[in-house]
């Protein structure tokens, strides 16, 4: 009788043990498939069913096409792929009126939020409550970047109380009264400001160094470049150059190099394209440039740098070959308008300056900035970056011709 009851425990614990490799064995292959691929399911609430829902690159300084596309059926979204390594993405709903950001890896991913849908003009959703699981590299990504969130209270800290003068000094800008300007400016008030935000910034770029360092081994190291910065100039590379040969030759590694050392246009034409001054009156640059011999169109932004420190040289090469049929058509890629309004009033260009659609820009391959095309009276690009002495010397060397 024992005998027997030992033999059918036998045959259970078979039966069990073999139950249990079955699962073990789904299991891995589920976890083999996982490694594979990914799925991203939403669930978001307030917004209406039919709410286009798109899966776009981000990370890339460039306006990208949706890897896929779906509608919002009570609430939920399904998005299925596979991936070589993590990438950034943003999930976009309706016409790109609310985002949530996700960083993507094959694995089982699961976003829920809140949405609201704005009742002024243009109906903008917001999210709260987003909450993001089953990405490891994601929160990893959160947990790096939770630094911004002291930024961002260090920034409103230094603002407070300023609202009067900021405003006071924006109206004299607008007015064109720079008397007024000066005096505000050279105001206590305004220096304190002025201290308190040069601080600031020295503390972002400490902090956004710190982290990209930290990562130079990596494809973590770029993917931070290339979110920490929305334009790059020559002062950026040597951050790329710190990278180890690993990190360089990640997706977001070549994506850098690709954007730092842009392909040259030598010898394409340019297309004739309209934009606006800081009057708001559109330009053509065909009108612009008719009759000159050389134009320089230069991209540049108010908060770039060595843009700044670029235009003394192009005053000096405008003085003396403006009135041998060179010409300059600075465009402005700033996406504060107020901020290069004000540049402009500093600056003091005696040349068109016109603001970037985001389109011209483009049709240039601009990836980083000063960026300059010197170009013929026929339109044909016959300079690429030329800046200082080289420009000199390439004028000097046209006019003789």
């Amino acid at each position: 009788m024992n005998t027997i009851k030992f033999k059918i425990l036998g045959f259970c614990l078979c039966l069990f043990m073999i139950s249990n490799n079955g699962q073990a064995q789904k299991k891995k292959t589920a976890s083999a498939t996982a490694a594979t691929s990914y799925s991203i399911e939403g669930n978001i609430t307030g917004l209406t069913d039919g709410t286009a829902v798109k899966l776009i690159p981000g990370a890339t300084h460039s306006s990208e096409l949706p890897v896929a596309e779906t509608t919002l059926k009570e609430g939920k979204f399904t998005f299925t792929g596979k991936l070589k390594e993590p990438r950034f993405f943003y999930v976009v709903f309706g016409k790109s009126k609310g985002t949530i950001s996700v960083m993507v890896e094959n694995s089982k991913i699961k976003i829920s939020a809140a949405g609201t849908v704005s009742d002024k003009e243009g109906e903008y959703i917001t999210f709260k409550d987003v909450t993001i699981s089953g990405s490891k590299s994601h929160d990893y990504y959160a947990k790096e970047i939770a630094f911004k969130q002291e930024l961002q209270a260090d920034y409103v800290e230094y603002h407070k109380g300023t609202e009067k003068i900021a405003e006071a000094y924006g109206k004299a800008r607008v007015s064109g009264n720079k008397k007024a300007m000066d005096s505000i400016g050279n105001s206590p008030e305004w220096k304190a400001f002025e201290a308190k935000e040069k601080a600031f910034f020295t503390k972002v770029e400490t902090k956004t160094s710190e982290l990209i360092a930290k990562h130079k081994n990596n494809w973590w190291g770029p993917f931070f470049m290339m979110t920490s910065y929305s334009y790059f100039t020559p002062e950026q590379k040597p951050i790329y150059e710190q990278f180890s040969d690993a990190a360089k030759k990640s997706y977001y590694g070549q994506v850098v190099d690709k954007d730092l050392n842009p392909k040259s246009l030598v010898g394409t034409s340019i297309a004739n394209f309209g934009l606006k001054d800081k009057d708001g009156k559109t330009f053509n640059a065909k009108d612009i440039v008719s009759g000159k011999k050389y134009i320089l169109v230069d991209f540049w932004a108010s908060w770039c740098g060595p843009c700044r420190k670029e235009i003394p040289n192009l005053k000096t090469a405008y003085a003396e070959y403006a009135p041998k049929g060179f010409e300059i058509l600075s465009v402005s890629i700033d996406k504060d308008e107020k901020a290069w309004q004000k540049a402009l009033g500093q600056e003091n260009m005696q040349w068109h300056n016109l603001l970037d659609d985001d389109k011209v820009s483009k049709s240039f391959n601009v990836k980083a900035i000063p960026a300059t095309y010197l170009v013929d009276g026929k339109g044909v690009i016959i300079g690429e970056n030329l800046r200082g002495a080289e420009l000199e010397a390439k004028l000097k060397e046209l006019m003789k011709s």
